[in-house]
């Protein structure tokens, strides 16, 4: 695979995962077709070495692995959920003319930028169904049907000043003008296009709001790639890619996590036991699993802060990655992200041994730093934990940015690992 197409697939698994329901669905699908067999948790397994495998929990988690003779794994992490704006639970304001959507901000996201977009909602529904049963569906409107106008400047002269966005009264996307508009009809019309007409009672939904612009090449030379929810599917791409094209005897395993961006702390986040669950029952002797744990490496995968050309000095710059120059390793003595200096080597040996770039990050030490699934999976699990990223510009926006070299980098230098880090 070229970089061309690497890329080319990029873009049409970002457009179409826009929450990580379906980007867990996406990449089931993948897997099934790269000759991966689902497993259910709550069913036995029968394991059979040379077995590719995966499984997922809340249709928003998963994790993928092979079962070889030898266990030095290389295990990849990411996550699948990215900011955004949700419904709330009754979801409907009207007021003043028109419908409004009630929507909650997820994760720190940037709230400026979603002002003035075409909007769409997707996400999971839970109904009864005329069967008297519960049934979950994945659903997509696949139209702009909301947008959150700007207030005009001549309202707000201090706009281009000092204008703030409050999170309850001024981020409302309005959808319509009708008095009639009911938010069931909405679904059911969304379940009608993929001819799902068994809703007797809608229950419950975790539904999200996405800009319906499409991920797109940007630059002279086509030098960048801007989409929504770059953090953190561009890991998820890489890494399930990395996964597809594995040798069945070569020790690999992928697990990409919801709720990153709001703590990890639950059943489907890193903080979870989703994790350890899976490795203990593929290792169940725990003598055989604490060398499991002890010969095998973690790579987080998560986005990286660009140096911004317009904000320079918000970067140390001794440590401000550029795009399109290499994945970047990220380092704070503080534990915010769990690099070691044994996987950090390990890494610029395997990127050293086929010529590819790498930069390293650290914050300015007077400001704060983010954190990854890394220190998350290094406490609960004791694996050898690195962090990387790419570098990307406007991280937590409905549009984010980054490089079409970078990836395709990366993804060489997981796909050679087991090559090159013994």
């Amino acid at each position: 695979m070229n970089k061309k197409e690497f890329n080319d697939a990029l873009l049409e698994f970002l457009d179409a995962s826009p929450t990580p329901f379906h980007a867990t669905d996406n990449m089931a699908k993948m897997l099934e077709n790269a000759g991966f067999k689902e497993l259910k948790e709550e069913e036995d397994w029968k394991l059979q070495r040379a077995g590719r495998y995966y499984l997922t929990r809340n249709d928003s988690s998963i994790i993928a692995f092979t079962y070889p003779e030898t266990s030095h794994y290389l295990m990849l992490g990411a996550h699948t959920d990215s900011p955004n704006l949700k419904l709330k639970p009754n979801p409907l304001i009207k007021e003043h003319g028109v419908i409004k959507f009630s929507v909650e901000p997820y994760g720190g996201l940037l709230l400026n930028p979603w002002f003035d977009r075409d909007l769409s909602l997707a996400g999971k529904i839970s109904y009864l169904n005329t069967q008297n049963k519960i049934e979950e569906r994945l659903i997509d409107v696949q139209k702009p049907i909301a947008v959150i106008p700007s207030l005009a400047i001549h309202l707000d002269k201090q706009a281009n000043k000092n204008r703030t966005v409050n999170k309850q009264t001024d981020i409302s996307p309005i959808l319509s003008c009708s008095d009639t508009f009911e938010f069931e009809d909405l679904i059911r019309k969304a379940m009608k296009k993929n001819k799902i007409d068994t809703i007797k009672e809608l229950y419950a939904w975790e539904l999200s709001l996405y800009d319906t612009q499409k991920a797109s090449y940007v630059g002279v030379d086509e030098d960048f790639i801007a989409s929504a929810r770059l953090d953190n599917l561009l890991s998820c791409y890489i890494s399930l890619l990395t996964m597809c094209v594995s040798d069945p005897n070569s020790p690999m395993l992928f697990i990409a996590s919801d709720h990153e961006e709001v703590g990890s702390r639950s059943s489907a986040g890193a903080a979870g036991s989703f994790l350890e669950n899976t490795l203990t029952r593929i290792f169940p002797h725990y003598d055989d699993y604490m060398r499991m744990i002890r010969t095998s490496i973690m790579i987080s995968t998560d986005n990286a802060h660009a140096l911004h050309p317009n904000y320079a000095d918000r970067h140390d710059k001794n440590h401000a990655p550029l795009i399109n120059r290499g994945t970047v390793i990220k380092v704070n003595s503080n534990q915010k992200y769990a690099s070691s200096i044994t996987g950090i080597s390990k890494f610029i040996h395997v990127a050293k041994s086929i010529g590819e770039p790498y930069q390293r990050f650290v914050t300015r030490s007077d400001m704060g730093c983010g954190s990854t699934i890394g220190p998350i999976t290094a406490t609960r699990i004791g694996i050898e934990t690195l962090d990387i990223g790419l570098p990307t510009f406007a991280m937590h926006s409905i549009r984010e940015l980054a490089g079409t070299y970078d990836a395709y980098s990366l993804w060489k230098i997981l796909t050679q690992w087991h090559q090159y880090s013994m």
